[in-house]
Protein backbone atom coordinates (compact mmCIF):
# COMPACT_ATOMS: atom_id res chain seq x y z
CA UNK A 1 0.00 0.00 0.00
CA UNK A 2 1.33 3.49 -0.98
CA UNK A 3 0.43 6.29 1.10
CA UNK A 4 1.13 9.95 1.26
CA UNK A 5 1.44 11.55 4.22
CA UNK A 6 0.86 15.31 5.01
CA UNK A 7 1.99 16.88 8.23
CA UNK A 8 0.52 20.33 9.02
CA UNK A 9 0.16 20.56 12.69
CA UNK A 10 2.27 23.82 13.56
CA UNK A 11 4.73 25.68 11.50
CA UNK A 12 6.72 22.89 9.71
CA UNK A 13 4.93 21.42 6.21
CA UNK A 14 6.07 18.23 5.56
CA UNK A 15 4.76 15.44 3.20
CA UNK A 16 5.93 11.98 2.52
CA UNK A 17 5.62 9.08 0.27
CA UNK A 18 5.35 5.84 2.39
CA UNK A 19 5.02 2.29 0.55
CA UNK A 20 4.36 -0.39 3.05
CA UNK A 21 6.31 -3.25 0.89
CA UNK A 22 9.33 -0.88 -0.06
CA UNK A 23 9.74 1.88 2.16
CA UNK A 24 10.28 5.44 2.87
CA UNK A 25 9.90 6.91 -0.88
CA UNK A 26 10.17 10.39 -0.31
CA UNK A 27 10.04 13.25 2.04
CA UNK A 28 9.46 17.10 1.66
CA UNK A 29 9.80 19.43 4.93
CA UNK A 30 9.31 23.44 4.88
CA UNK A 31 9.76 25.03 7.86
CA UNK A 32 8.59 28.38 8.87
CA UNK A 33 11.07 29.42 11.26
CA UNK A 34 12.20 32.40 9.66
CA UNK A 35 8.28 33.67 9.39
CA UNK A 36 8.10 33.29 13.04
CA UNK A 37 11.65 34.66 14.13
CA UNK A 38 10.38 38.66 14.10
CA UNK A 39 7.29 37.21 16.57
CA UNK A 40 9.63 35.32 18.60
CA UNK A 41 6.84 32.71 18.46
CA UNK A 42 4.77 30.53 17.07
CA UNK A 43 1.86 33.59 15.04
CA UNK A 44 -1.21 30.59 14.35
CA UNK A 45 -2.51 32.88 11.18
CA UNK A 46 0.55 33.03 9.15
CA UNK A 47 1.49 29.69 9.82
CA UNK A 48 -1.76 28.67 8.05
CA UNK A 49 -1.43 30.80 5.78
CA UNK A 50 1.90 29.75 4.56
CA UNK A 51 0.50 26.05 5.00
CA UNK A 52 -2.02 26.66 2.21
CA UNK A 53 1.05 28.05 0.06
CA UNK A 54 3.30 25.59 0.63
CA UNK A 55 1.18 21.81 0.83
CA UNK A 56 0.08 21.67 -2.80
CA UNK A 57 4.23 22.37 -4.29
CA UNK A 58 5.52 20.03 -1.61
CA UNK A 59 3.02 17.34 -2.85
CA UNK A 60 4.01 18.00 -5.92
CA UNK A 61 7.23 17.24 -5.52
CA UNK A 62 7.25 14.51 -2.88
CA UNK A 63 5.41 12.79 -5.72
CA UNK A 64 7.56 13.29 -8.58
CA UNK A 65 11.08 11.88 -5.90
CA UNK A 66 9.33 9.03 -5.17
CA UNK A 67 8.68 8.07 -8.70
CA UNK A 68 5.22 7.93 -8.34
CA UNK A 69 1.91 9.82 -9.32
CA UNK A 70 -1.45 10.33 -8.57
CA UNK A 71 -2.88 7.02 -9.83
CA UNK A 72 -0.30 5.13 -7.58
CA UNK A 73 -1.72 6.42 -4.31
CA UNK A 74 -3.59 3.69 -2.47
CA UNK A 75 -4.69 5.89 0.59
CA UNK A 76 -4.09 9.75 2.06
CA UNK A 77 -2.84 10.14 5.94
CA UNK A 78 -2.90 13.85 7.26
CA UNK A 79 -2.55 15.02 10.60
CA UNK A 80 -5.78 15.77 12.43
CA UNK A 81 -4.50 16.51 15.99
CA UNK A 82 -3.35 17.71 18.04
CA UNK A 83 -1.86 21.04 17.06
CA UNK A 84 -3.15 24.40 16.04
CA UNK A 85 -6.71 24.21 14.72
CA UNK A 86 -6.03 26.83 11.40
CA UNK A 87 -3.29 25.34 10.72
CA UNK A 88 -4.72 21.81 11.25
CA UNK A 89 -7.68 22.19 8.95
CA UNK A 90 -5.56 23.17 5.98
CA UNK A 91 -3.64 19.82 5.81
CA UNK A 92 -6.97 17.76 6.80
CA UNK A 93 -8.69 19.69 3.88
CA UNK A 94 -6.22 18.92 1.28
CA UNK A 95 -5.78 15.54 2.01
CA UNK A 96 -9.45 14.85 2.06
CA UNK A 97 -10.03 16.69 -1.05
CA UNK A 98 -6.99 14.58 -2.70
CA UNK A 99 -8.32 11.47 -1.29
CA UNK A 100 -11.85 12.39 -2.64
CA UNK A 101 -10.41 12.74 -6.18
CA UNK A 102 -7.88 10.28 -6.09
CA UNK A 103 -11.04 7.98 -5.17
CA UNK A 104 -9.35 6.11 -2.09
CA UNK A 105 -9.35 6.18 1.33
CA UNK A 106 -8.40 9.30 3.90
CA UNK A 107 -7.27 9.06 7.22
CA UNK A 108 -6.53 11.47 10.06
CA UNK A 109 -3.51 10.85 12.19
CA UNK A 110 -2.47 11.69 15.93
CA UNK A 111 0.34 13.83 15.87
CA UNK A 112 1.75 12.36 18.82
CA UNK A 113 1.31 8.75 17.57
CA UNK A 114 3.52 9.84 14.62
CA UNK A 115 6.06 10.49 16.64
CA UNK A 116 5.74 7.42 18.51
CA UNK A 117 6.23 5.52 15.81
CA UNK A 118 8.59 7.81 13.89
CA UNK A 119 11.48 5.33 15.65
CA UNK A 120 10.18 2.45 13.22
CA UNK A 121 11.05 4.22 10.30
CA UNK A 122 14.91 3.16 11.00
CA UNK A 123 16.31 0.02 9.94
CA UNK A 124 16.76 -0.96 14.04
CA UNK A 125 13.51 -0.60 15.16
CA UNK A 126 12.32 -1.23 18.83
CA UNK A 127 9.97 -4.60 19.30
CA UNK A 128 6.95 -4.22 21.47
CA UNK A 129 6.38 -3.57 24.32
CA UNK A 130 8.12 -0.35 25.10
CA UNK A 131 8.12 2.79 27.00
CA UNK A 132 8.10 5.84 25.17
CA UNK A 133 9.22 9.72 26.24
CA UNK A 134 7.39 11.62 23.59
CA UNK A 135 9.03 15.43 24.26
CA UNK A 136 8.05 18.16 22.58
CA UNK A 137 7.47 21.75 22.29
CA UNK A 138 4.00 21.02 23.58
CA UNK A 139 4.28 17.84 24.80
CA UNK A 140 5.80 15.46 27.52
CA UNK A 141 4.41 12.04 28.31
CA UNK A 142 5.43 8.94 29.62
CA UNK A 143 3.47 6.17 27.59
CA UNK A 144 3.00 2.13 27.67
CA UNK A 145 2.90 1.18 24.27
CA UNK A 146 2.00 -2.70 23.85
CA UNK A 147 1.20 -1.94 20.24
CA UNK A 148 0.07 0.63 17.81
CA UNK A 149 -3.34 2.16 19.43
CA UNK A 150 -2.60 -0.15 22.78
CA UNK A 151 -1.19 2.97 24.83
CA UNK A 152 -1.34 3.13 28.42
CA UNK A 153 -0.31 6.57 29.70
CA UNK A 154 2.01 6.80 32.60
CA UNK A 155 2.60 10.18 33.14
CA UNK A 156 2.73 13.63 31.59
CA UNK A 157 3.56 17.21 32.57
CA UNK A 158 0.52 19.29 34.49
CA UNK A 159 2.13 22.87 33.08
CA UNK A 160 4.75 23.79 30.61
CA UNK A 161 5.92 20.94 28.61
CA UNK A 162 9.88 20.07 28.09
CA UNK A 163 10.81 21.69 25.23
CA UNK A 164 8.17 25.02 26.30
CA UNK A 165 10.60 25.07 28.85
CA UNK A 166 13.57 25.36 26.92
CA UNK A 167 12.08 27.57 24.99
CA UNK A 168 10.86 30.04 27.62
CA UNK A 169 14.06 30.58 29.04
CA UNK A 170 15.96 30.69 25.92
CA UNK A 171 13.98 33.56 25.15
CA UNK A 172 14.20 35.07 29.01
CA UNK A 173 18.30 34.85 27.96
CA UNK A 174 17.45 36.56 25.10
CA UNK A 175 18.59 33.72 22.25
CA UNK A 176 16.81 34.39 19.24
CA UNK A 177 13.93 31.92 18.26
CA UNK A 178 14.00 28.78 17.95
CA UNK A 179 15.25 29.15 21.45
CA UNK A 180 15.46 25.43 22.66
CA UNK A 181 18.33 24.28 20.22
CA UNK A 182 20.33 27.26 20.91
CA UNK A 183 20.05 27.01 24.46
CA UNK A 184 21.39 23.16 24.48
CA UNK A 185 24.22 24.53 21.48
CA UNK A 186 24.94 27.46 24.73
CA UNK A 187 25.03 24.61 27.71
CA UNK A 188 27.91 23.21 25.32
CA UNK A 189 29.93 25.42 26.58
CA UNK A 190 29.20 26.00 29.73
CA UNK A 191 30.21 24.14 33.12
CA UNK A 192 28.83 22.35 35.91
CA UNK A 193 29.23 24.91 39.19
CA UNK A 194 28.35 23.59 42.63
CA UNK A 195 26.65 27.13 43.59
CA UNK A 196 24.69 26.90 40.22
CA UNK A 197 22.06 24.13 40.73
CA UNK A 198 18.49 24.07 39.35
CA UNK A 199 16.21 21.62 41.11
CA UNK A 200 14.89 18.28 39.38
CA UNK A 201 10.74 18.99 39.72
CA UNK A 202 8.70 16.56 41.34
CA UNK A 203 11.66 13.55 41.59
CA UNK A 204 11.27 13.89 45.12
CA UNK A 205 7.73 12.37 45.76
CA UNK A 206 6.37 9.47 43.87
CA UNK A 207 4.55 9.00 40.34
CA UNK A 208 5.50 9.87 36.86
CA UNK A 209 3.76 13.21 35.71
CA UNK A 210 6.30 16.12 35.12
CA UNK A 211 6.42 20.14 36.08
CA UNK A 212 8.82 22.45 34.54
CA UNK A 213 7.09 25.90 35.29
CA UNK A 214 8.97 26.08 38.61
CA UNK A 215 12.56 25.15 36.98
CA UNK A 216 11.66 28.10 34.59
CA UNK A 217 11.04 30.17 37.18
CA UNK A 218 14.23 28.95 39.32
CA UNK A 219 16.15 29.68 36.10
CA UNK A 220 14.93 33.17 35.22
CA UNK A 221 16.03 34.03 39.11
CA UNK A 222 19.20 32.86 37.90
CA UNK A 223 19.50 35.14 35.24
CA UNK A 224 18.40 38.49 36.57
CA UNK A 225 21.28 37.82 39.77
CA UNK A 226 23.68 37.52 36.76
CA UNK A 227 25.37 40.84 37.55
CA UNK A 228 25.59 40.04 41.36
CA UNK A 229 26.74 36.33 40.35
CA UNK A 230 28.88 36.77 37.64
CA UNK A 231 27.54 33.68 36.19
CA UNK A 232 28.06 33.14 32.24
CA UNK A 233 24.90 32.27 29.94
CA UNK A 234 26.63 29.35 29.07
CA UNK A 235 27.05 27.89 32.60
CA UNK A 236 23.29 28.87 33.37
CA UNK A 237 22.49 27.10 29.98
CA UNK A 238 24.16 24.05 31.17
CA UNK A 239 22.94 23.53 34.86
CA UNK A 240 18.87 24.14 33.16
CA UNK A 241 19.80 21.91 30.67
CA UNK A 242 21.27 19.17 33.20
CA UNK A 243 18.36 19.95 35.51
CA UNK A 244 15.54 18.84 32.70
CA UNK A 245 17.71 15.95 31.52
CA UNK A 246 17.60 14.50 34.67
CA UNK A 247 14.12 15.15 35.72
CA UNK A 248 13.39 13.18 32.20
CA UNK A 249 16.01 10.53 33.22
CA UNK A 250 14.91 9.95 36.83
CA UNK A 251 11.16 9.08 35.58
CA UNK A 252 12.13 7.07 32.46
CA UNK A 253 13.80 5.12 35.35
CA UNK A 254 11.08 5.03 37.28
CA UNK A 255 8.47 3.65 34.05
CA UNK A 256 10.89 1.15 33.11
CA UNK A 257 11.05 -0.30 36.87
CA UNK A 258 7.27 0.29 36.98
CA UNK A 259 6.08 -1.43 34.11
CA UNK A 260 9.40 -4.10 34.14
CA UNK A 261 10.28 -3.12 30.30
CA UNK A 262 13.71 -3.04 28.78
CA UNK A 263 13.30 -0.67 25.92
CA UNK A 264 12.83 2.89 25.88
CA UNK A 265 11.67 4.95 23.12
CA UNK A 266 12.21 8.57 23.17
CA UNK A 267 10.84 11.15 20.03
CA UNK A 268 9.77 14.12 19.59
CA UNK A 269 11.63 17.84 18.81
CA UNK A 270 13.39 17.21 22.11
CA UNK A 271 14.70 13.53 21.56
CA UNK A 272 17.21 15.81 19.44
CA UNK A 273 18.83 16.87 22.53
CA UNK A 274 22.35 14.79 22.60
CA UNK A 275 22.97 15.35 26.33
CA UNK A 276 19.60 13.44 26.78
CA UNK A 277 20.23 10.87 24.76
CA UNK A 278 23.46 10.29 26.24
CA UNK A 279 21.95 9.67 29.79
CA UNK A 280 19.40 7.70 28.09
CA UNK A 281 21.35 5.53 26.55
CA UNK A 282 23.66 5.19 29.88
CA UNK A 283 20.69 4.58 31.63
CA UNK A 284 18.86 1.55 29.62
CA UNK A 285 22.23 0.39 29.32
CA UNK A 286 22.72 -0.29 33.24
CA UNK A 287 19.16 -1.84 33.44
CA UNK A 288 20.43 -4.05 30.76
CA UNK A 289 17.72 -2.60 28.17
CA UNK A 290 18.03 -0.51 25.08
CA UNK A 291 16.70 3.22 23.95
CA UNK A 292 15.87 4.01 20.07
CA UNK A 293 15.09 7.20 18.93
CA UNK A 294 14.50 8.66 14.74
CA UNK A 295 17.08 10.20 13.45
CA UNK A 296 17.72 14.17 13.55
CA UNK A 297 15.49 14.99 10.44
CA UNK A 298 12.04 13.06 11.97
CA UNK A 299 12.59 14.05 15.75
CA UNK A 300 11.20 17.45 15.13
CA UNK A 301 7.21 17.78 13.29
CA UNK A 302 7.75 15.74 9.19
CA UNK A 303 5.44 14.25 6.54
CA UNK A 304 7.34 10.37 7.07
CA UNK A 305 5.96 9.94 10.70
CA UNK A 306 2.44 10.67 9.27
CA UNK A 307 2.43 8.19 6.05
CA UNK A 308 4.15 5.71 8.21
CA UNK A 309 1.84 5.79 10.95
CA UNK A 310 -1.82 6.57 8.41
CA UNK A 311 0.00 3.07 6.34
CA UNK A 312 -0.41 1.34 9.35
CA UNK A 313 -3.74 1.69 9.99
CA UNK A 314 -5.25 2.15 6.31
CA UNK A 315 -3.67 -0.81 5.74
CA UNK A 316 -5.70 -2.37 8.72
CA UNK A 317 -8.84 -1.19 6.76
CA UNK A 318 -9.44 2.04 9.03
CA UNK A 319 -10.54 5.09 6.96
CA UNK A 320 -12.94 8.05 7.64
CA UNK A 321 -16.13 9.51 5.71
CA UNK A 322 -15.91 12.83 3.94
CA UNK A 323 -16.42 15.10 7.04
CA UNK A 324 -13.16 16.81 8.01
CA UNK A 325 -12.60 16.68 11.51
CA UNK A 326 -9.60 18.41 13.54
CA UNK A 327 -8.98 17.90 16.74
CA UNK A 328 -6.75 20.58 18.47
CA UNK A 329 -7.16 18.44 21.79
CA UNK A 330 -6.95 14.50 21.25
CA UNK A 331 -6.00 12.05 24.08
CA UNK A 332 -3.60 9.49 22.80
CA UNK A 333 -4.91 6.77 24.61
CA UNK A 334 -8.28 7.24 22.94
CA UNK A 335 -7.14 5.50 19.66
CA UNK A 336 -8.46 2.75 17.95
CA UNK A 337 -5.56 -0.55 18.62
CA UNK A 338 -4.25 -2.23 15.58
CA UNK A 339 -4.24 -5.73 14.80
CA UNK A 340 -0.43 -7.04 14.85
CA UNK A 341 -0.32 -8.76 12.05
CA UNK A 342 -1.73 -6.01 9.68
CA UNK A 343 1.32 -4.02 10.58
CA UNK A 344 4.35 -3.99 8.19
CA UNK A 345 8.03 -2.77 8.84
CA UNK A 346 10.29 -2.37 6.00
CA UNK A 347 13.80 -1.68 5.57
CA UNK A 348 13.77 2.28 5.28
Amino acid sequence: MRVLGIETSCDETGIAVYDTELGLLSHELYSQVKLHADYGGVVPELASRDHVRKTLPLIQRALANAGSTAADIDGVAYTSGPGLVGALMVGACIGRSLAFGWQVPALGVHHMEGHLLAPMLEDERPAFPFVALLVSGGHTMLVRVDGIGQYQMLGESIDDAAGEAFDKTAKLMGLDYPGGPRLAKLAEQGQALPELSFPRPMTDRPGLDFSFSGLKTAASQAIAKQPTTGHSDADIAYAFQQAVVDTLAIKCQRALQQTGLKRLVIAGGVSANVELRRQLEVLTAKLGGQVFYPRNEFCTDNGAMIAFAGAQRLQAGQSEDLAVITKPRWPLDTLPAVSLPAVSFPAV
